[in-house]
């Protein structure tokens, strides 16, 4: 059975689309059979691994709505052990249409529970807000990594955040447990990357991950070519960086590597 982890923050420019991306290449890279969720509307994750929103036509919006098959809307991307589930503007609109529906918060639950057993990892890529369609990504999934700036807001919202994760342990989820908590956009040379380092630690101790994602240009440029760092340059910085998430998450979940 696949290991279900959300990448949320509801803070924007916190890198959880980049995050999402090249953790689930990084880890397909390690053969573990690795499917994306795309459950952001601007469907970033679904452009970034090289598949045209546009060209969409089922999508995690229909599968949560509509009842559609997850496993017939999985698309096949240029990475060998990565699919992907795409997303599309729709998605915008499932909120509203969810309102009245019976068991609203479970429906990517149910969705994914029938592509579950194909996967060794699924990860999904969860909108910056706490809306709907984030809650039912936490309902879903069994942990939630998030992603830090190295900024002078970094703790901002994280109280926020945390707070949503114990009401959905308590009502929706009581397995959910939080991954770790990412430092991304780490720039060594900072003082402030580096007292946000340190709050952050001595906030959260054991929860943080070792590794940190820096400042990077090969990350930046990537999704401009439609895919993930490792595809683009295996050697940068980011794409090693990922990689060793990778290996960090396989540590802490005590999985080992094909």
């Amino acid at each position: 059975m696949g290991k279900i982890i959300s990448i949320a923050n509801q803070k924007g420019g916190v890198g959880k689309t980049t995050t999402a991306i090249n953790l689930a290449a990084s880890l397909a890279a390690l053969e573990f059979k690795t499917l994306i969720v795309d459950a952001d509307p601007q469907a970033n994750a679904t452009s970034g691994v090289g598949v045209d929103p546009k060209s969409v036509e089922v999508s995690i919006y229909e599968c949560m709505v509509d009842g559609e098959s997850a496993k017939k809307s999985i698309v096949d991307t240029q990475i060998k052990f990565l699919d992907l589930l795409p997303s599309h503007i729709d998605l915008v609109g499932a909120e509203v249409e969810m309102v009245n529906i019976e068991e609203r918060e479970e429906k990517m639950k149910q969705a994914l529970a029938e592509v579950r057993d194909d996967y060794d990892f699924i990860i999904i890529d969860c909108s910056p807000s706490l809306g709907l369609i984030t809650i039912n990504a936490l309902t879903a999934s069994d942990s939630v990594i998030v992603p830090v700036q190295c900024e002078y807001f970094a703790l901002e919202g994280l109280g926020k955040l945390l707070n949503t994760i114990k009401i959905i342990q308590t009502r929706l989820n009581q397995d959910l447990e939080i991954e770790g908590i990412l430092l991304t956009m780490y720039d060594v040379r900072l003082n402030l990357a580096n007292q946000v380092v340190e709050e952050v630690k001595m906030h959260f101790e054991s929860l943080v991950f070792s590794t940190m994602i820096p400042r990077n240009i090969k990350l930046s440029e990537s999704p401009g070519f439609g895919m993930p760092a490792i595809t683009h340059d295996a050697d940068s910085k980011g794409s090693i960086s990922y990689l060793n998430l990778a290996k960090e998450i396989m540590e802490r979940n005590e999985v080992k590597a094909a």
